[in-house]
């Protein structure tokens, strides 16, 4: 870590560098996410109070418990907070949700401020440029389940220095809620020499979680949320679906969007639209797999871990958002982890992604909640917004994947060899 002492945001400035003036940013910034999620325009808590609080007094009420007795569209684990935010009842139901929220993303924050593996101007940047995204972000940044996916994920991340058994199991637990996760796992088992004991950990914990959930009753239910996505269509805000946004923005006829009510989002039809469907989970394998070829040729030529682990995180996660006919305003809070890492482990050189990840983050909050509406209706201004944000989004596809390919041995200053990763992650370059 002998380069680049100070991150992109805090390059100029060190006064930020005092940790109560970042836990007041913290408390500011979250406070005014919280007023955005109860005030702003949209209805921003549509899926915690529409969605989330039906399926948690559902299984209280021993009516039917999603996962369990039914069909769940997330994986099991994802019905914990769903439950948990129905501790003080229905009424306050949303307000705990956020609170929940809240903690884990001060849980996260205390990780990532109390690293003393880097220099502190370095952390004090990352920290500010983490609230600067979620600040950007707006009120999805909280009212989401992949809300409590991402701060599990940056903790997981960052333990992988010093705690990676808990970390890999941090992850396995995360990818139990919501699937992105499993991006950091498969990324691990690619730049690790002790791939097969995080893949026995991974194996382990995922068992654990099956045979409580068989336990309860819920038999091949625990695993319906595999086949829940398979129905899909075409989402509108996929890269995929801006094609027929154009179309339906622009009055041709036969593309529309409507509502699936089965699935619980809006979706976009026209011509074409059943046979890309079909052919987008085929080319997620596809590009997903040369992500990880590409991890593979990288870690083989002796990249260093600390080098190789954060693009190819990025990389993974940015393949299950552009290749994918599913596509939602809460997917880009998923980059928010990568980059942390990347700016934690390789400061200033993480310039782009960072910069990238804020412009990504401030147009997913005009599209949701406050634009919404020009998208349900296509019109042509937000399709051209949301055309801009898809498209920046495989502008950071591409940085992810040059890093990869350009990933190189680093080298001490007598030309010998250095151990990958024994800068950062000790723990993970050991046999």
């Amino acid at each position: 870590m002998q380069q680049l002492e100070s991150s992109p945001v805090a390059a100029s400035v060190a006064w930020p560098m005092r940790r109560s003036l970042l836990w007041t940013g913290f408390v500011l910034v979250h406070g005014w996410l919280i007023w955005l999620c109860v005030n702003a325009v949209g209805w921003p808590l549509g899926d915690i109070e529409g969605v989330y609080r039906p399926w948690a007094e559902l299984s209280v009420s021993g009516t039917a418990i999603v996962g369990i007795d039914t069909p769940f569209v997330y994986p099991i684990v994802a019905l914990v907070p769903m439950l948990l935010a129905l501790a003080f009842g229905p009424a306050s139901y949303a307000l705990v949700w956020l609170g929940l929220v809240t903690v884990l993303d001060a849980v996260a924050f205390a990780v990532l401020v109390g690293i003393r593996q880097a220099p502190s101007r370095r952390i004090a940047g990352v920290a500010w440029w983490w609230l600067a995204f979620l600040l950007l972000l707006g009120p999805i940044a909280l009212a989401r389940i992949d809300s409590v996916t991402v701060p599990l994920v940056i903790i997981a991340l960052l333990w992988l220095r010093t705690r990676p058994f808990w970390g890999v199991v941090l992850l396995t637990i995360a990818t139990w809620v919501k699937v992105w996760p499993a991006a950091a796992l498969a990324a691990l088992v690619v730049v690790s020499p002790r791939r097969w004991r995080i893949t026995l950990i991974a194996v382990v914990t995922s068992a654990v979680i099956v045979v409580i959930a068989l336990i309860l009753g819920s038999g091949l239910n625990v695993f319906s949320f595999v086949s829940q996505q398979t129905g899909r269509g075409i989402q509108i805000e996929s890269p995929v679906g801006t094609i027929w946004m154009w179309l339906a923005a622009l009055g041709v006829p036969g593309s529309t969007v409507y509502y699936d009510f089965d699935i619980l989002t809006f979706q976009v039809v026209g011509p074409g639209t059943e046979i890309a469907s079909q052919l987008m989970t085929p080319l997620l394998v596809l590009g997903t797999a040369v992500v990880l070829v590409l991890g593979v040729r990288a870690q083989r030529r002796g990249a260093p871990i600390d080098t190789l682990l954060p693009p190819l995180v990025l990389a993974l996660v940015l393949a299950m958002i552009t290749i994918n006919k599913v596509g939602s305003p809460q997917f880009i809070s998923w980059v928010a982890a990568p980059i942390i890492l990347g700016l934690v482990v390789n400061g200033a050189r993480w310039s782009t992604p960072a910069v990238l990840g804020l412009v990504l983050a401030a147009l997913t909050q005009l599209i949701y909640p406050y634009f919404y509406d020009g998208l349900l209706v296509p019109t042509v201004p937000m399709v051209l917004v949301l055309t801009l944000r898809n498209v920046l989004e495989f502008v950071l596809f591409g940085w992810a994947l040059w890093a990869l390919a350009t990933a190189h041995v680093r080298r001490d200053s007598s030309g010998d060899t250095q151990l990958p990763g024994a800068d950062f992650f000790p723990e993970l370059v050991k046999e």
